[in-house]
């Protein structure tokens, strides 16, 4: 809430518990929605690889307007539309490696916990019922509304409120300005202030279904006075059975009722995407603090949007590719995975048939450097015990480490520790090298020369170290998809924009001869990489990206 990097400090530490927003399950997710995914992997990983414990829980949305929407068009329940859905998500999580959340806990499940939540904020004059059934959340009363992640002006909101529109048209244009999101059914009913958000949706007979409605009954504690017989004042606490009336959850509730039941009144972290600042998450403090009169969250994370061009990818533009048909191999998902874990989360990521063929090079370089070292230390199976501590390969993987470490510490610098983790695979690949170049030129009168195998099996060891955070090396499950198999051989899909091994062998080459300033073998190399109908472009400080001509 500051906008500023702060160390984390745990409520019960090394306990963090963690709450993240999951899909709305009516359609299969997107790679954008997958970033926000990745992200909250990627923080999770972090935590762990840092020591802590992190107790997560993710929402599933399944019930909504565009969930009955689509049950209404094709005719099918909500349990079977939403379910379809659901496994299909979790299949998604498993192929792009994402450790799984302790809970992901539905909101049709939760309904009662949703009541009793507007009860508490009824009781603590935050919420109150319009005419027609809704229960709304009032936002005059509650101070620092939409000031907590965004910086909302409500005199501006008031001026653009307009009786017409239920006072809708001034959040929707406060929320257009600043590229968030809107409920748009959330401004179609009476409510008594124009910001006001709602709580729960009143059956509507012409639009609401029998197997997405509910009329919930929860038992409340009030505190009554009453006179004893010394007429002495006394506050006692009595058990009541409400009604909230028929309907449905409106969409910030389940949010704040998940994580209350799961995590607790006050968490350590809360990550989404950026458009969920507002009003989602500012929903969501409202909601949580006025019920449970106690501080929501202290730290939350919003990654940036995946665009195609210059566009954010979304379903309501029609740009969006789901995971099944923007990656249909195997090779695609790794990539895409790595393509977001390498990036810096806060930021905007384009998704690019070169950025993925770039990601693509980055693990065909990794994977090529783990099975050379693998296939050495087998032939040596005593290299872990050599006595050797003179080796400038273990000297540049602990100095890497320590960067690495530091890098994912400071607000998930993934750029930061790509690069360390690169570092350590240029070390492996230039000890090959050399030994290859003494093989090569030098008459050693039938001696081999030595690898540094105390370093290899260092590179090896940290390698696998990073993993933990990076989780990339792993082997894609196979997943049927509606464009392919997302765990499919790249076979299935040969033009799909990946670099050939015999290409990417050059580019590996053109590198080492670079680093070793052989400027007339890299120039000679590029050449061939230009014949085989490949361009390579340089990156500073990262590597070189390869597409076709």
């Amino acid at each position: 809430l500051t906008r500023t990097k702060t160390p984390i400090t745990p409520i019960a530490s090394p306990q963090i518990s963690m709450y993240t927003c999951g899909p709305t399950v009516y359609d299969s997710a997107h790679v954008g929605n997958f970033r926000a995914f990745l992200t909250y992997d990627i923080l999770k990983r972090t935590l762990l690889y840092l020591g802590y414990n992190v107790d997560h829980i993710c929402n599933l949305t399944d019930v909504d307007d565009k969930i009955i929407n689509k049950c209404n068009a094709e005719s099918i329940s909500l349990q079977e539309l939403t379910d379809t859905y659901t496994n299909a998500f979790f299949e998604d999580l498993e192929a792009l490696n994402i450790i799984k959340a302790r809970a992901y806990p539905r909101a049709t499940e939760h309904i009662d916990e949703m009541a009793k939540l507007i009860l508490d904020l009824e009781q603590n004059g935050l919420a109150y019922q319009s005419d027609e059934g809704s229960w709304y959340f009032s936002v005059s009363k509650k101070e620092g509304y939409g000031t907590n992640l965004v910086q909302l002006d409500p005199d501006q909101l008031k001026k653009g409120a307009s009786s017409t529109t239920g006072g809708g048209g001034a959040q929707r244009a406060a929320a257009a300005g600043s590229g968030m999101a809107l409920d748009a059914d959330e401004y179609d009913a009476e409510k008594e202030g124009v910001r006001d958000f709602c709580l729960w949706k009143a059956y509507k007979p012409e639009f609401d279904r029998e197997d997405a409605i509910w009329d919930p009954v929860v038992e409340v504690v009030v505190k009554s006075s009453n006179t004893n017989d010394d007429g002495e004042e006394e506050e006692e606490e009595v058990v009541q059975t409400r009604h909230i009336g028929k309907g449905r959850p409106g969409w910030h509730l389940e949010c704040s009722a998940m994580a209350r039941k799961y995590l607790g009144p006050t968490i350590d972290l809360h990550a989404g995407g950026i458009d969920l600042k507002f009003p989602h998450h500012e929903n969501e403090i409202a909601q949580s603090e006025g019920a449970n009169c106690a501080p929501f969250c202290n730290c939350w994370v919003h990654n940036g949007f995946v665009n195609i061009g210059d566009e954010k990818m979304s379903k309501s533009k029609g740009n969006f590719l789901t995971l099944r048909k923007a990656c249909p191999t195997a090779e695609d998902v790794r990539a895409y995975r790595y393509l977001v874990v390498s990036s810096q989360y806060r930021n905007p990521l384009s998704f690019t048939e070169a950025a993925l063929g770039a990601a693509k090079g980055a693990l065909k370089r990794l994977d090529r450097i783990q099975v050379m070292i693998d296939d050495v230390l087998k032939n040596n199976e005593d290299s872990s015990s050599s006595s050797d501590t003179t080796s400038a390969i273990v000297a540049t993987v602990e100095k890497e480490l320590a960067n690495f470490e530091v890098a994912i510490a400071d607000d998930l610098s993934m750029p930061r520790a790509s690069a360390c983790l690169f570092s350590i695979v240029k070390a492996a690949e230039k000890e090959f090298k050399r030994v290859a170049k003494l093989k090569k030129e030098e008459d050693l009168e039938g001696e081999t020369p030595s690898l540094d195998m105390v370093g290899l099996v260092r590179v090896q060891d940290a390698l696998k170290q990073m993993d933990q955070v990076f989780g990339i090396y792993y082997e894609v499950p196979q997943v049927k998809g509606e464009e392919g198999a997302a765990g499919g051989t790249d076979d299935d899909n040969v033009n799909d924009g990946a670099v050939p091994e015999d290409v990417m062998d050059l580019v590996v080459q053109r590198t080492a001869a670079k680093d070793a300033k052989d400027w007339e073998l890299a120039d000679s190399l590029r050449a061939k990489i230009t014949e085989l109908g490949f361009a390579v472009k340089d990156v500073k400080g990262g590597d070189p990206i390869v597409s076709k001509v």
